[in-house]
């Protein structure tokens, strides 16, 4: 893995203009956003802008042509047998320097809290992909997405094992949508990630109760409540001073995400895109087998 592998608008039109990340990335042409003038009822953004003198005027939006000359993405181009295998692909080629792609291990992880159904969402990176499934790394005990997953302890959240992860390369015009039940991983398997950590973060993992609020020091106007989470840093760093072997906490660690269901989406023209999907088929007493279906964009 490369780096890891490693106001509203109240102005007519604002002007976005996207360079190649590499000179083998096909140029971006110029875009301008339509944005309206901020009043009640009034949309904000809207589409991008065309070529008429009123800039609120929407155009047409760019398409999707990278795939358009090898004849877009076809079964016969991807594994028959697993999605594992599909995505490993495409990840490879994702981290291939020349993308312009810096950190393709971005993904969002959402989770949907029971009995509400409210979905929450948060970007992560994946650290690691096994036969079983796409492994991220967290705070497993404050976190809104513990809450989700495992439930919690004023019964407002049941707990609901479903997960999804999207990853979207934009330079490859690709994404791969994963949807499957979570779980965690030992404390073992957790240990090993966590100590190819820096210091400071292992310090931080023990020291954040995430999303747990920050409150203000009412003697100092100028605190947001950040002096808070500064003295649990402290108080962790004098908790493990002169200690290089920090153990990983029991509310931390990783998840594995085991896909039932992974997408492999294909950009197109016209937004008449490729889409592939594998569904995973129980098997009683063998090896899971996984069917490979096209779907209507």
């Amino acid at each position: 893995m490369r780096a890891s592998c490693r106001r509203l608008f109240s102005v007519s039109a604002v002007t976005l203009r996207l360079k190649p990340l590499h000179p083998r990335v096909a140029t971006f042409t110029t875009k301008t956003m339509a944005l309206h003038p901020a009043q009640d009822g009034a949309k904000l953004i809207f589409a991008p802008a065309g070529a008429s003198a009123d800039p609120s005027v929407p155009g047409q939006a760019a398409q999707f042509l990278k795939a358009e000359t090898r004849g877009g993405l076809r079964r016969s181009d991807l594994d028959p047998d697993s999605p594992i295998t599909q995505f490993h692909k495409w990840f490879t080629e994702a981290c291939q320097p020349e993308t312009g792609i810096s950190h393709p291990e971005t993904c969002t992880l959402s989770t949907a809290q029971l009995p509400s159904g409210r979905v929450s969402s948060r970007m992560v990176y994946m650290k690691e992909l096994d036969p079983k499934g796409f492994v991220i790394y967290s705070n497993f005990g404050t976190s809104g997405k513990a809450r989700d997953l495992f439930g919690s302890e004023d019964g407002s959240s049941t707990g609901n094992p479903w997960a999804s992860l999207v990853f979207w390369w934009e330079p490859l015009e690709r994404q791969v949508r994963v949807e499957g039940r979570a779980e965690r991983l030992t404390r073992e398997e957790s240990q090993a990630y966590f100590d190819t950590r820096v210091r400071g973060s292992r310090l931080g993992a023990w020291s954040s109760k995430q999303s747990a609020v920050l409150h203000p020091d009412p003697a100092d106007p100028d605190d947001d409540g950040r002096r808070q989470l500064d003295k649990w840093v402290k108080e962790s760093e004098q908790r493990f001073e002169g200690e290089e072997k920090i153990p990983v906490p029991e509310f931390w660690g990783g998840l594995r995400i085991v896909p039932e269901r992974v997408e492999f989406w294909q950009g197109r023209q016209n937004r008449l895109h490729d889409r592939f999907v594998y569904d995973r088929v129980h098997q009683d007493g063998g090896e899971d087998k996984w069917t490979l279906e096209r779907l209507s964009p």
